[in-house]
Protein backbone atom coordinates (compact mmCIF):
# COMPACT_ATOMS: atom_id res chain seq x y z
CA UNK A 1 0.00 0.00 0.00
CA UNK A 2 2.95 2.37 0.71
CA UNK A 3 4.29 1.57 -2.62
CA UNK A 4 1.31 2.83 -4.77
CA UNK A 5 0.92 5.96 -2.22
CA UNK A 6 4.58 6.79 -2.69
CA UNK A 7 4.19 6.80 -7.07
CA UNK A 8 0.80 9.39 -6.77
CA UNK A 9 2.34 11.44 -4.36
CA UNK A 10 5.50 11.28 -6.14
CA UNK A 11 3.76 11.37 -9.50
CA UNK A 12 0.61 12.82 -9.28
CA UNK A 13 0.22 13.75 -12.91
CA UNK A 14 -0.18 9.66 -12.69
CA UNK A 15 -3.00 10.36 -10.10
CA UNK A 16 -4.82 12.56 -12.75
CA UNK A 17 -5.15 9.77 -15.68
CA UNK A 18 -6.06 7.66 -12.98
CA UNK A 19 -9.12 9.38 -12.59
CA UNK A 20 -9.72 10.40 -15.88
CA UNK A 21 -9.52 7.05 -17.34
CA UNK A 22 -11.51 5.11 -14.52
CA UNK A 23 -14.08 8.24 -13.78
CA UNK A 24 -14.89 8.08 -18.22
CA UNK A 25 -15.62 4.45 -17.60
CA UNK A 26 -18.02 4.97 -14.67
CA UNK A 27 -19.59 7.41 -16.22
CA UNK A 28 -20.28 4.83 -19.35
CA UNK A 29 -22.47 2.59 -16.82
CA UNK A 30 -26.51 2.58 -17.00
CA UNK A 31 -28.96 1.12 -14.96
CA UNK A 32 -31.64 1.31 -17.02
CA UNK A 33 -31.58 4.67 -18.33
CA UNK A 34 -30.16 6.52 -15.71
CA UNK A 35 -26.23 7.51 -15.51
CA UNK A 36 -24.16 9.49 -13.40
CA UNK A 37 -22.76 11.07 -16.37
CA UNK A 38 -18.92 11.97 -16.94
CA UNK A 39 -18.11 14.90 -15.24
CA UNK A 40 -19.91 13.48 -12.12
CA UNK A 41 -18.26 10.29 -12.11
CA UNK A 42 -14.74 12.14 -12.80
CA UNK A 43 -15.31 13.80 -9.69
CA UNK A 44 -16.16 11.15 -7.81
CA UNK A 45 -13.50 9.12 -8.46
CA UNK A 46 -10.91 11.87 -8.04
CA UNK A 47 -12.43 12.02 -4.48
CA UNK A 48 -11.75 8.77 -4.04
CA UNK A 49 -8.37 8.93 -5.80
CA UNK A 50 -8.03 12.19 -3.42
CA UNK A 51 -8.33 9.96 0.01
CA UNK A 52 -4.50 9.11 -0.64
CA UNK A 53 -3.89 13.30 -0.01
CA UNK A 54 -2.01 13.68 -3.16
CA UNK A 55 -0.59 17.25 -3.54
CA UNK A 56 -1.08 18.84 -7.18
CA UNK A 57 1.41 21.77 -7.95
CA UNK A 58 1.53 24.29 -10.69
CA UNK A 59 -1.33 25.64 -13.59
CA UNK A 60 -2.80 22.38 -14.85
CA UNK A 61 -5.93 22.87 -13.37
CA UNK A 62 -6.45 26.03 -14.95
CA UNK A 63 -4.90 25.59 -18.45
CA UNK A 64 -7.18 22.84 -19.17
CA UNK A 65 -10.26 24.73 -17.78
CA UNK A 66 -9.13 27.63 -19.72
CA UNK A 67 -8.93 25.41 -23.43
CA UNK A 68 -12.83 24.50 -22.00
CA UNK A 69 -14.00 27.43 -21.95
CA UNK A 70 -12.45 28.67 -25.01
CA UNK A 71 -13.68 25.59 -26.90
CA UNK A 72 -17.26 26.47 -25.78
CA UNK A 73 -17.45 29.98 -26.96
CA UNK A 74 -15.91 28.95 -30.00
CA UNK A 75 -18.76 26.05 -30.51
CA UNK A 76 -21.55 28.34 -30.06
CA UNK A 77 -19.92 31.69 -31.12
CA UNK A 78 -21.73 31.94 -34.46
CA UNK A 79 -24.90 30.63 -33.56
CA UNK A 80 -25.15 33.22 -30.88
CA UNK A 81 -24.26 36.24 -32.43
CA UNK A 82 -26.39 35.52 -35.98
CA UNK A 83 -29.36 34.60 -33.23
CA UNK A 84 -28.73 38.20 -31.96
CA UNK A 85 -29.72 39.49 -35.91
CA UNK A 86 -32.05 36.49 -37.18
CA UNK A 87 -35.69 35.81 -36.31
CA UNK A 88 -34.75 33.90 -33.25
CA UNK A 89 -34.59 37.07 -31.77
CA UNK A 90 -37.70 35.60 -29.53
CA UNK A 91 -35.61 32.31 -28.62
CA UNK A 92 -32.99 34.72 -27.66
CA UNK A 93 -35.23 36.65 -25.14
CA UNK A 94 -37.15 33.16 -23.29
CA UNK A 95 -33.64 31.72 -23.51
CA UNK A 96 -32.63 35.44 -21.39
CA UNK A 97 -35.42 35.28 -19.31
CA UNK A 98 -35.10 31.98 -18.45
CA UNK A 99 -31.27 32.05 -17.06
CA UNK A 100 -32.29 35.16 -15.10
CA UNK A 101 -34.98 33.01 -13.85
CA UNK A 102 -32.09 30.42 -13.09
CA UNK A 103 -30.07 32.49 -11.16
CA UNK A 104 -32.54 34.38 -9.53
CA UNK A 105 -33.93 31.35 -7.91
CA UNK A 106 -30.61 29.91 -6.70
CA UNK A 107 -30.15 33.50 -5.06
CA UNK A 108 -33.04 33.44 -3.18
CA UNK A 109 -32.74 29.82 -2.24
CA UNK A 110 -29.47 30.60 -0.97
CA UNK A 111 -29.70 33.36 0.70
CA UNK A 112 -33.14 31.69 2.32
CA UNK A 113 -30.97 28.93 3.53
CA UNK A 114 -28.26 31.07 4.63
CA UNK A 115 -25.51 29.61 1.95
CA UNK A 116 -22.13 31.22 1.52
CA UNK A 117 -20.45 32.25 -1.97
CA UNK A 118 -19.09 28.75 -2.55
CA UNK A 119 -22.34 26.70 -1.48
CA UNK A 120 -24.43 28.76 -3.83
CA UNK A 121 -22.18 28.67 -6.97
CA UNK A 122 -22.23 24.75 -6.03
CA UNK A 123 -25.58 25.02 -5.63
CA UNK A 124 -26.12 26.64 -9.12
CA UNK A 125 -23.68 24.28 -10.82
CA UNK A 126 -25.11 21.16 -10.12
CA UNK A 127 -28.78 22.33 -9.92
CA UNK A 128 -29.01 24.37 -13.20
CA UNK A 129 -26.26 21.35 -14.61
CA UNK A 130 -23.74 24.00 -16.03
CA UNK A 131 -20.16 22.58 -14.81
CA UNK A 132 -18.41 25.57 -15.55
CA UNK A 133 -19.36 27.31 -13.42
CA UNK A 134 -17.58 25.42 -11.06
CA UNK A 135 -14.25 27.41 -12.39
CA UNK A 136 -15.70 30.46 -12.74
CA UNK A 137 -17.36 30.71 -9.36
CA UNK A 138 -14.41 29.52 -7.68
CA UNK A 139 -12.24 31.97 -9.51
CA UNK A 140 -14.33 35.29 -8.96
CA UNK A 141 -14.39 34.05 -5.29
CA UNK A 142 -10.69 34.56 -4.97
CA UNK A 143 -11.49 38.42 -6.29
CA UNK A 144 -13.63 38.83 -3.53
CA UNK A 145 -12.11 41.15 -0.21
CA UNK A 146 -12.52 38.46 2.04
CA UNK A 147 -9.77 36.38 4.17
CA UNK A 148 -7.90 34.13 2.93
CA UNK A 149 -9.29 31.09 5.13
CA UNK A 150 -13.16 32.22 4.21
CA UNK A 151 -12.34 31.87 0.23
CA UNK A 152 -10.46 28.74 0.34
CA UNK A 153 -13.30 27.10 2.35
CA UNK A 154 -15.74 28.51 0.09
CA UNK A 155 -13.87 27.30 -3.06
CA UNK A 156 -13.47 23.90 -1.47
CA UNK A 157 -17.23 23.39 -0.49
CA UNK A 158 -17.87 24.25 -4.16
CA UNK A 159 -17.77 20.52 -5.63
CA UNK A 160 -19.41 18.98 -2.46
CA UNK A 161 -22.64 21.13 -3.33
CA UNK A 162 -22.34 20.29 -7.35
CA UNK A 163 -21.76 16.71 -6.18
CA UNK A 164 -24.89 16.85 -4.11
CA UNK A 165 -27.33 18.32 -6.46
CA UNK A 166 -26.30 17.36 -9.94
CA UNK A 167 -27.81 14.24 -9.91
CA UNK A 168 -31.29 15.29 -9.52
CA UNK A 169 -29.98 18.29 -11.83
CA UNK A 170 -29.14 15.95 -14.38
CA UNK A 171 -32.52 13.60 -14.07
CA UNK A 172 -35.16 16.03 -12.55
CA UNK A 173 -34.91 18.08 -15.83
CA UNK A 174 -34.97 15.20 -18.30
CA UNK A 175 -38.14 14.28 -16.19
CA UNK A 176 -39.78 17.22 -16.42
CA UNK A 177 -39.12 18.17 -19.72
CA UNK A 178 -39.69 14.44 -21.21
CA UNK A 179 -42.43 13.80 -19.34
CA UNK A 180 -43.90 15.87 -16.91
CA UNK A 181 -43.91 19.01 -19.40
CA UNK A 182 -45.64 17.43 -22.25
CA UNK A 183 -48.60 16.94 -19.83
CA UNK A 184 -48.42 20.83 -18.33
CA UNK A 185 -48.94 21.33 -22.21
CA UNK A 186 -52.09 19.59 -23.18
CA UNK A 187 -51.11 15.71 -22.58
CA UNK A 188 -48.29 13.79 -24.48
CA UNK A 189 -51.19 12.54 -27.78
CA UNK A 190 -51.66 16.31 -28.22
CA UNK A 191 -48.13 17.42 -28.17
CA UNK A 192 -47.44 14.46 -30.38
CA UNK A 193 -49.99 15.44 -32.88
CA UNK A 194 -49.34 19.16 -33.20
CA UNK A 195 -45.45 18.08 -33.83
CA UNK A 196 -47.07 15.69 -36.83
CA UNK A 197 -48.66 19.02 -37.95
CA UNK A 198 -45.42 21.11 -37.19
CA UNK A 199 -43.63 18.41 -39.08
CA UNK A 200 -46.23 18.47 -42.28
CA UNK A 201 -46.46 21.86 -42.12
CA UNK A 202 -42.56 22.31 -42.62
CA UNK A 203 -42.21 19.32 -45.75
CA UNK A 204 -44.70 21.30 -47.50
CA UNK A 205 -42.44 23.98 -49.93
CA UNK A 206 -43.92 27.06 -51.17
CA UNK A 207 -40.92 27.50 -53.56
CA UNK A 208 -42.13 23.64 -54.93
CA UNK A 209 -43.04 20.14 -53.84
CA UNK A 210 -40.28 18.80 -52.44
CA UNK A 211 -41.52 15.52 -50.33
CA UNK A 212 -37.91 14.25 -50.41
CA UNK A 213 -36.88 15.88 -47.51
CA UNK A 214 -38.55 13.82 -44.66
CA UNK A 215 -36.17 13.26 -41.83
CA UNK A 216 -33.02 13.95 -41.30
CA UNK A 217 -30.00 11.73 -41.74
CA UNK A 218 -31.29 9.41 -44.37
CA UNK A 219 -28.76 7.87 -46.52
CA UNK A 220 -27.61 9.32 -50.01
CA UNK A 221 -27.88 6.16 -52.70
CA UNK A 222 -26.65 5.73 -56.15
CA UNK A 223 -28.31 2.88 -57.88
CA UNK A 224 -28.38 1.53 -61.46
CA UNK A 225 -31.33 0.61 -63.57
CA UNK A 226 -31.86 -0.70 -67.13
CA UNK A 227 -34.28 1.26 -68.93
CA UNK A 228 -37.02 -1.48 -70.29
CA UNK A 229 -40.79 0.54 -69.68
CA UNK A 230 -43.03 1.72 -72.28
CA UNK A 231 -42.33 5.14 -70.81
CA UNK A 232 -39.41 5.08 -72.77
CA UNK A 233 -40.97 3.58 -75.85
CA UNK A 234 -40.06 7.00 -77.38
CA UNK A 235 -36.08 8.11 -76.30
CA UNK A 236 -35.70 10.85 -73.26
CA UNK A 237 -33.36 13.81 -72.58
CA UNK A 238 -31.86 14.04 -69.12
CA UNK A 239 -33.62 16.94 -68.66
CA UNK A 240 -37.37 15.15 -69.41
CA UNK A 241 -36.94 12.60 -67.06
CA UNK A 242 -35.43 15.01 -64.07
CA UNK A 243 -38.72 16.93 -65.18
CA UNK A 244 -41.37 14.22 -64.86
CA UNK A 245 -39.31 12.82 -61.61
CA UNK A 246 -39.71 16.04 -59.33
CA UNK A 247 -43.27 16.51 -61.19
CA UNK A 248 -44.08 13.25 -59.32
CA UNK A 249 -42.33 14.88 -55.90
CA UNK A 250 -39.31 12.92 -56.44
CA UNK A 251 -35.66 14.70 -56.14
CA UNK A 252 -33.89 11.69 -58.36
CA UNK A 253 -31.05 13.27 -60.50
CA UNK A 254 -30.00 11.19 -63.19
CA UNK A 255 -25.71 10.52 -62.75
CA UNK A 256 -23.82 8.22 -65.47
CA UNK A 257 -25.54 6.72 -68.51
CA UNK A 258 -24.35 3.34 -70.53
CA UNK A 259 -25.21 4.16 -73.87
CA UNK A 260 -24.65 1.14 -76.63
CA UNK A 261 -22.55 -0.48 -74.21
CA UNK A 262 -20.50 2.63 -73.79
CA UNK A 263 -20.22 5.03 -70.86
CA UNK A 264 -21.52 8.49 -71.51
CA UNK A 265 -21.15 11.82 -69.96
CA UNK A 266 -24.09 13.33 -69.32
CA UNK A 267 -25.57 16.02 -70.08
CA UNK A 268 -29.53 17.38 -69.99
CA UNK A 269 -30.13 17.40 -74.07
CA UNK A 270 -28.67 13.48 -73.62
CA UNK A 271 -31.15 11.09 -74.82
CA UNK A 272 -31.87 7.54 -73.43
CA UNK A 273 -34.07 4.71 -74.51
CA UNK A 274 -34.86 1.43 -74.18
CA UNK A 275 -32.06 -0.99 -73.24
CA UNK A 276 -29.26 1.77 -72.04
CA UNK A 277 -28.32 1.92 -68.57
CA UNK A 278 -28.36 4.97 -66.03
CA UNK A 279 -27.38 5.71 -62.71
CA UNK A 280 -29.21 7.47 -60.11
CA UNK A 281 -29.03 9.48 -56.77
CA UNK A 282 -31.13 10.20 -54.08
CA UNK A 283 -32.40 9.37 -50.66
CA UNK A 284 -32.88 5.71 -50.40
CA UNK A 285 -36.79 6.05 -49.41
CA UNK A 286 -37.16 8.33 -52.86
CA UNK A 287 -35.47 6.34 -55.03
CA UNK A 288 -36.65 2.42 -54.22
CA UNK A 289 -40.64 3.66 -53.73
CA UNK A 290 -41.17 2.93 -57.43
CA UNK A 291 -39.30 1.62 -59.86
CA UNK A 292 -41.89 0.56 -62.22
CA UNK A 293 -41.48 4.00 -64.63
CA UNK A 294 -37.75 3.12 -65.42
CA UNK A 295 -36.92 -1.05 -65.36
CA UNK A 296 -34.98 -3.14 -63.37
CA UNK A 297 -32.44 -2.71 -60.91
CA UNK A 298 -29.32 -3.79 -62.45
CA UNK A 299 -25.09 -4.85 -60.44
CA UNK A 300 -23.20 -2.75 -62.67
CA UNK A 301 -19.52 -2.12 -60.60
CA UNK A 302 -18.05 -0.48 -63.86
CA UNK A 303 -20.76 1.85 -64.19
CA UNK A 304 -20.96 2.46 -60.22
CA UNK A 305 -17.78 2.56 -59.79
CA UNK A 306 -16.81 6.57 -60.06
CA UNK A 307 -15.97 9.47 -57.44
CA UNK A 308 -18.43 10.96 -55.57
CA UNK A 309 -17.92 13.83 -53.12
CA UNK A 310 -19.49 14.19 -49.26
CA UNK A 311 -18.21 17.21 -47.77
CA UNK A 312 -18.79 19.83 -45.24
CA UNK A 313 -19.95 23.28 -46.11
CA UNK A 314 -19.53 26.36 -43.26
CA UNK A 315 -22.29 28.44 -44.55
CA UNK A 316 -21.02 32.41 -45.00
CA UNK A 317 -22.32 33.69 -47.74
CA UNK A 318 -25.27 35.99 -46.74
CA UNK A 319 -27.74 35.19 -49.50
CA UNK A 320 -29.18 32.19 -48.09
CA UNK A 321 -28.90 33.52 -44.34
CA UNK A 322 -32.65 32.99 -43.01
CA UNK A 323 -33.51 31.23 -46.43
CA UNK A 324 -35.28 27.58 -45.95
CA UNK A 325 -34.27 24.22 -47.20
CA UNK A 326 -36.93 24.64 -50.14
CA UNK A 327 -35.46 28.07 -51.46
CA UNK A 328 -32.04 26.54 -51.25
CA UNK A 329 -32.92 23.59 -53.43
CA UNK A 330 -34.17 25.92 -56.31
CA UNK A 331 -31.22 27.36 -56.81
CA UNK A 332 -29.27 26.11 -60.11
CA UNK A 333 -26.00 25.58 -58.42
CA UNK A 334 -27.81 22.79 -56.24
CA UNK A 335 -28.54 20.55 -59.17
CA UNK A 336 -27.33 17.15 -58.01
CA UNK A 337 -26.54 18.13 -54.84
CA UNK A 338 -28.40 16.07 -51.84
CA UNK A 339 -28.26 17.68 -48.46
CA UNK A 340 -27.36 14.56 -45.96
CA UNK A 341 -27.20 16.52 -42.69
CA UNK A 342 -27.12 20.14 -41.14
CA UNK A 343 -25.49 20.82 -37.73
CA UNK A 344 -26.02 24.42 -35.69
CA UNK A 345 -24.12 24.61 -32.65
CA UNK A 346 -23.20 20.90 -33.04
CA UNK A 347 -26.27 19.81 -33.35
CA UNK A 348 -27.95 18.03 -36.02
CA UNK A 349 -31.34 20.14 -36.93
CA UNK A 350 -33.91 18.62 -39.09
CA UNK A 351 -34.08 18.57 -42.52
CA UNK A 352 -37.26 20.02 -43.84
CA UNK A 353 -37.88 22.22 -46.86
CA UNK A 354 -39.39 24.87 -44.55
CA UNK A 355 -36.23 24.43 -42.59
CA UNK A 356 -34.38 27.74 -42.36
CA UNK A 357 -30.75 28.14 -42.70
CA UNK A 358 -28.34 30.62 -40.78
CA UNK A 359 -24.57 31.64 -41.44
CA UNK A 360 -22.58 29.91 -39.48
CA UNK A 361 -24.32 26.43 -39.56
CA UNK A 362 -22.41 23.37 -40.91
CA UNK A 363 -24.04 21.60 -44.28
CA UNK A 364 -23.10 18.30 -45.05
CA UNK A 365 -23.43 17.76 -49.28
CA UNK A 366 -23.45 14.65 -51.38
CA UNK A 367 -22.50 14.82 -54.82
CA UNK A 368 -20.40 14.40 -57.96
CA UNK A 369 -17.22 16.79 -58.00
CA UNK A 370 -18.52 19.07 -60.93
CA UNK A 371 -21.54 19.33 -59.20
CA UNK A 372 -19.81 19.96 -55.83
CA UNK A 373 -17.12 22.65 -57.31
CA UNK A 374 -20.14 24.79 -58.52
CA UNK A 375 -22.89 24.37 -55.50
CA UNK A 376 -19.69 25.25 -52.35
CA UNK A 377 -18.53 28.74 -53.45
CA UNK A 378 -22.50 29.79 -53.44
CA UNK A 379 -22.96 28.77 -49.99
CA UNK A 380 -19.55 29.08 -47.95
CA UNK A 381 -16.83 27.94 -47.12
CA UNK A 382 -15.80 23.67 -47.86
CA UNK A 383 -14.87 22.32 -44.45
CA UNK A 384 -12.53 19.40 -45.94
CA UNK A 385 -11.51 16.51 -43.17
CA UNK A 386 -8.61 17.96 -41.15
CA UNK A 387 -6.58 16.57 -38.19
CA UNK A 388 -4.97 20.42 -37.83
CA UNK A 389 -6.15 22.84 -35.39
CA UNK A 390 -4.87 26.52 -35.81
CA UNK A 391 -3.30 26.56 -32.30
CA UNK A 392 -1.87 29.80 -33.36
CA UNK A 393 -5.80 31.18 -33.35
CA UNK A 394 -6.52 28.96 -29.84
CA UNK A 395 -3.62 30.07 -27.93
CA UNK A 396 -3.87 33.63 -28.79
CA UNK A 397 -7.40 33.40 -28.36
CA UNK A 398 -7.23 32.30 -24.70
CA UNK A 399 -4.25 34.52 -23.90
CA UNK A 400 -5.98 37.88 -25.33
CA UNK A 401 -9.44 36.43 -23.55
CA UNK A 402 -7.60 36.33 -20.17
CA UNK A 403 -5.76 39.65 -20.55
CA UNK A 404 -9.98 41.24 -20.83
CA UNK A 405 -11.04 38.94 -18.37
CA UNK A 406 -8.05 40.15 -15.37
CA UNK A 407 -8.88 43.79 -15.65
CA UNK A 408 -10.85 44.81 -12.77
CA UNK A 409 -13.02 47.69 -12.07
CA UNK A 410 -14.04 48.66 -8.25
CA UNK A 411 -17.79 49.59 -7.86
CA UNK A 412 -18.43 50.92 -4.18
CA UNK A 413 -15.24 49.54 -3.14
CA UNK A 414 -16.24 45.82 -4.88
CA UNK A 415 -13.16 44.68 -6.93
CA UNK A 416 -15.69 43.40 -10.02
CA UNK A 417 -13.93 41.61 -13.04
CA UNK A 418 -14.70 38.53 -15.48
CA UNK A 419 -11.93 36.94 -14.24
CA UNK A 420 -9.14 35.01 -16.79
CA UNK A 421 -12.09 31.94 -17.18
CA UNK A 422 -14.82 34.42 -18.65
CA UNK A 423 -12.67 36.17 -20.51
CA UNK A 424 -11.34 33.00 -22.38
CA UNK A 425 -15.51 32.54 -22.99
CA UNK A 426 -16.24 35.43 -24.25
CA UNK A 427 -13.16 35.45 -26.51
CA UNK A 428 -14.14 31.93 -27.50
CA UNK A 429 -17.84 33.51 -28.80
CA UNK A 430 -15.60 36.18 -30.63
CA UNK A 431 -13.23 33.84 -32.25
CA UNK A 432 -16.00 31.40 -33.22
CA UNK A 433 -18.03 34.30 -34.78
CA UNK A 434 -15.18 35.86 -36.43
CA UNK A 435 -14.30 32.38 -38.10
CA UNK A 436 -17.49 32.38 -39.86
CA UNK A 437 -16.56 35.88 -41.17
CA UNK A 438 -12.73 34.92 -42.11
CA UNK A 439 -13.30 30.99 -42.48
CA UNK A 440 -9.69 30.86 -43.85
CA UNK A 441 -7.90 30.36 -40.91
CA UNK A 442 -8.87 29.33 -36.97
CA UNK A 443 -9.63 26.16 -37.93
CA UNK A 444 -10.52 24.27 -34.56
CA UNK A 445 -12.01 20.83 -35.96
CA UNK A 446 -15.61 19.22 -34.53
CA UNK A 447 -13.18 16.36 -33.10
CA UNK A 448 -10.55 19.05 -31.64
CA UNK A 449 -13.27 20.81 -30.27
CA UNK A 450 -14.72 17.77 -28.58
CA UNK A 451 -11.58 16.60 -27.03
CA UNK A 452 -11.26 20.28 -25.31
CA UNK A 453 -14.22 20.48 -24.03
CA UNK A 454 -14.60 16.72 -22.68
CA UNK A 455 -10.56 16.18 -21.67
CA UNK A 456 -10.37 20.05 -20.67
CA UNK A 457 -13.16 19.95 -18.49
CA UNK A 458 -13.10 16.68 -16.94
CA UNK A 459 -8.88 17.08 -16.72
CA UNK A 460 -10.07 20.60 -14.78
CA UNK A 461 -12.79 18.08 -12.60
CA UNK A 462 -10.29 15.34 -11.78
CA UNK A 463 -8.08 17.87 -10.30
CA UNK A 464 -10.46 19.59 -8.05
CA UNK A 465 -12.02 15.91 -7.32
CA UNK A 466 -8.32 14.85 -6.04
CA UNK A 467 -7.17 17.99 -4.15
CA UNK A 468 -10.79 17.98 -2.01
CA UNK A 469 -11.12 14.82 -1.66
CA UNK A 470 -9.25 14.81 2.27
CA UNK A 471 -12.22 17.30 3.01
CA UNK A 472 -15.16 16.42 1.12
CA UNK A 473 -16.70 14.08 3.21
CA UNK A 474 -16.18 16.88 6.55
CA UNK A 475 -18.21 18.81 3.39
CA UNK A 476 -21.14 16.30 2.89
CA UNK A 477 -21.87 16.61 6.50
CA UNK A 478 -21.57 19.91 6.50
CA UNK A 479 -24.03 21.40 4.04
CA UNK A 480 -26.59 17.94 4.63
CA UNK A 481 -29.79 16.56 3.17
CA UNK A 482 -31.45 20.21 2.95
CA UNK A 483 -29.00 21.58 0.37
CA UNK A 484 -30.06 18.65 -1.88
CA UNK A 485 -33.90 19.78 -1.32
CA UNK A 486 -32.73 23.41 -2.43
CA UNK A 487 -31.23 21.51 -5.29
CA UNK A 488 -34.30 20.14 -6.03
CA UNK A 489 -36.07 23.31 -5.98
CA UNK A 490 -33.60 25.54 -7.74
CA UNK A 491 -33.56 22.92 -10.67
CA UNK A 492 -37.63 22.49 -10.93
CA UNK A 493 -38.70 25.95 -10.22
CA UNK A 494 -37.02 27.96 -13.34
CA UNK A 495 -37.97 24.54 -15.55
CA UNK A 496 -41.63 24.89 -14.59
CA UNK A 497 -42.01 28.90 -14.82
CA UNK A 498 -39.82 28.41 -18.19
CA UNK A 499 -42.57 26.03 -19.30
CA UNK A 500 -45.37 28.18 -18.90
CA UNK A 501 -43.84 31.50 -19.63
CA UNK A 502 -42.91 29.35 -23.44
CA UNK A 503 -46.38 28.28 -23.82
CA UNK A 504 -48.50 31.80 -22.34
CA UNK A 505 -46.03 34.66 -23.21
CA UNK A 506 -44.51 33.34 -26.34
CA UNK A 507 -46.83 31.18 -27.77
CA UNK A 508 -44.32 28.80 -29.00
CA UNK A 509 -44.99 25.61 -30.51
CA UNK A 510 -44.86 22.85 -27.78
CA UNK A 511 -41.84 21.03 -29.09
CA UNK A 512 -40.09 24.27 -29.63
CA UNK A 513 -41.38 25.25 -26.44
CA UNK A 514 -39.72 22.08 -24.51
CA UNK A 515 -36.29 22.33 -27.11
CA UNK A 516 -36.21 26.01 -25.88
CA UNK A 517 -36.29 25.22 -21.76
CA UNK A 518 -33.80 22.07 -22.88
CA UNK A 519 -31.33 24.49 -24.49
CA UNK A 520 -31.59 27.50 -22.54
CA UNK A 521 -30.67 25.19 -19.28
CA UNK A 522 -27.82 23.62 -21.60
CA UNK A 523 -29.33 19.97 -20.67
CA UNK A 524 -28.32 17.92 -23.53
CA UNK A 525 -29.84 14.87 -21.73
CA UNK A 526 -33.41 16.61 -21.58
CA UNK A 527 -33.23 17.24 -24.66
CA UNK A 528 -32.75 13.39 -25.73
CA UNK A 529 -35.91 12.42 -23.48
CA UNK A 530 -37.73 15.18 -25.04
CA UNK A 531 -37.18 13.71 -28.58
CA UNK A 532 -37.67 10.00 -27.53
CA UNK A 533 -40.72 10.91 -25.58
CA UNK A 534 -42.51 13.02 -28.35
CA UNK A 535 -41.17 10.91 -31.23
CA UNK A 536 -39.55 13.97 -33.25
CA UNK A 537 -36.15 15.74 -33.59
CA UNK A 538 -38.27 19.25 -34.09
CA UNK A 539 -37.38 20.32 -30.36
CA UNK A 540 -33.70 20.62 -31.65
CA UNK A 541 -34.72 23.74 -34.00
CA UNK A 542 -35.89 25.32 -29.96
CA UNK A 543 -32.82 23.92 -28.60
CA UNK A 544 -29.44 25.50 -30.72
CA UNK A 545 -30.11 28.79 -30.49
CA UNK A 546 -31.36 28.97 -27.06
CA UNK A 547 -27.92 26.89 -25.97
CA UNK A 548 -25.85 29.17 -27.42
CA UNK A 549 -27.38 31.99 -25.09
CA UNK A 550 -27.67 30.04 -21.94
CA UNK A 551 -24.41 28.33 -22.21
CA UNK A 552 -22.90 32.00 -22.27
CA UNK A 553 -25.64 33.48 -19.55
CA UNK A 554 -24.75 31.03 -17.32
CA UNK A 555 -21.59 30.83 -16.79
CA UNK A 556 -21.13 34.28 -16.82
CA UNK A 557 -24.20 34.64 -14.48
CA UNK A 558 -22.35 32.98 -11.72
CA UNK A 559 -20.11 35.89 -11.60
CA UNK A 560 -23.13 38.13 -10.60
CA UNK A 561 -24.17 35.12 -8.84
CA UNK A 562 -20.96 35.42 -5.98
CA UNK A 563 -21.44 39.42 -5.83
CA UNK A 564 -24.80 39.08 -5.21
CA UNK A 565 -23.28 36.89 -2.34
Amino acid sequence: MDIILNFFRTYPEMAIFLTIGVGFWVGTLKYKTFSLGTVTSVLLVGVLVGQMDISIPGPIKSVFFLLFLFAIGYSVGPQFFQSLRSDGIHQVIFACILCFLCIGTTFLIAKLMGYSPGEAIGLFAGAQTISAVIGVGGDTISTLNASQADKTAWINIIPVCYAVTYIYGTIGSAYILGTLGPRLLGGIEKVKNATKELEAELRKNTESDDPAFIDANRPIVFRAYKIDTDWFNTPKTVEEIENYLQQNGKRIFVERARIDNKLTEITPTLSLKKGDELVLSGRRETIIEDESWIGEEVYDPELLTFPVEDIFVLLTDKSIHGKTIGYLRQQKCMHGILIKEIKRSGTPIPIYPGTKIYKGDTMELVGLEREIKEAAPSLGYIDRPTNKTDLIFVGLGVLIGGIVGALTIHAGGVPISLSTSGGALLAGLFFGWLRTKHPTFGRVPEPAVWLLNNLGLNMFIAVIGITSGPTFMTGIKEVGFMLFLAGVAATTIPLLLGLWMGDKIFKFHPAINLGCCAGARTTTAALGAIQESIDSTLPAMGYTVTYAVGNTLLILGSVALVLLM
